[in-house]
């Protein structure tokens, strides 16, 4: 159904229906996670700026944290530079994350930004480096040793894991009508430049905020039960209990594991949502049926 076949009364209707919704989560902070695939077409990229744009007009304060390993990994193979690869994850040597930074920090953030601007909002692109805002701990990583069947340490270089979140700066943009646009970058404790898994980051930052929601848009629908259906609510202990059992598989456990880590920082909700959908944002916060996996306490 396109725009063009609603009534005006039917738009009012919608609107009228919204209002619970925008009276629950009024003047409270939502910290939305935009991944490098959900970014999509200039189209895609530009309705979500809108939307974001819509929540901080209805007096919800929304941060973006944003990520960019396609835009990341089309630089490197336009300047040439071969990434090594240890136990299934790229190694960031200092040619690398100089790049990266540039990507992340630079051209995405910045594309955001414009975006947002373009749709009317305020935005503001900075990155964890920014007013200290995060300081982190580089990433060790264990794998095992296939001829020797050793388990033995995997240095990945310049990544890094949240140590420290220090809200000084962020806590002069929320509730001023400013939109933080945030690049997952952080500081070692000796002054290098961490990149960080951006879902990993918006989930640091989201609990350093004690958000009300933290919604991680994906490029799937949500958590999946063994015949492929969508679980559209699951608690910590079942997240846990599936993650055992194997029904939550590959790359969706790190994702659950941040969900877990970020309710227990002290965020009310997390939600995986596919990022791809139409406003997808709009689904989950202002309407009744919402839209991919809700993980609670």
């Amino acid at each position: 159904m396109t725009d063009q076949h609603i009534s005006p009364l039917d738009q009012a209707r919608i609107l009228s229906e919204a209002l619970p919704h925008m009276q629950e989560y009024d003047e409270e902070t939502i910290v939305i996670k935009y991944g490098g695939h959900a970014m999509g077409a200039e189209d895609t990229a530009k309705a979500f700026a809108r939307d974001i744009v819509l929540l901080e007009q209805t007096a919800i304060n929304p941060v973006v944290v944003h990520g960019g390993g396609p835009q990341i990994a089309t630089m490197l193979k336009r300047l040439g530079i071969q990434s090594e690869f240890a136990a299934g994850l790229r190694i960031t040597d200092a040619a690398t994350i100089e790049i990266v930074e540039m990507v992340l920090a630079g051209s995405v953030n910045k594309q955001i930004v414009g975006y947002i601007n373009e749709a009317g909002g305020k935005a503001v692109g900075l990155s964890g480096k920014d007013g200290n805002m995060v300081k982190a701990s580089k990433t060790t990583r264990t794998m095992v040793d296939p001829d020797s069947n050793i388990e033995k340490a995997v240095d990945l270089g310049f990544v890094g894991d949240p140590e420290k979140v220090d809200l000084t700066l962020l806590n002069q943009l929320i509730g001023y009508e400013l939109i933080p646009v945030l690049a997952p970058l952080a500081t070692s404790q000796d002054g290098q430049t961490l990149n960080i898994n951006a879902d990993t980051f918006a989930g640091a930052i989201a609990g350093a905020l004690k958000a009300k929601r933290l919604l991680l848009l994906t490029d799937v629908p949500g958590v999946l039960d063994k015949s492929r259906k969508l679980i559209p609510d699951l608690s910590i202990k079942e997240a846990r209990k599936l993650i055992a059992d194997g029904t939550i598989s590959g790359g969706m456990i790190p994702k659950v594991e941040t969900c877990i880590y970020a309710l227990e920082q002290g965020v009310q909700g997390v939600v995986i949502i596919d990022g791809k959908t139409q406003h997808a944002v709009l689904l989950e916060l202002f309407t009744n049926q919402g839209t991919g996996t809700l993980i609670h306490k």
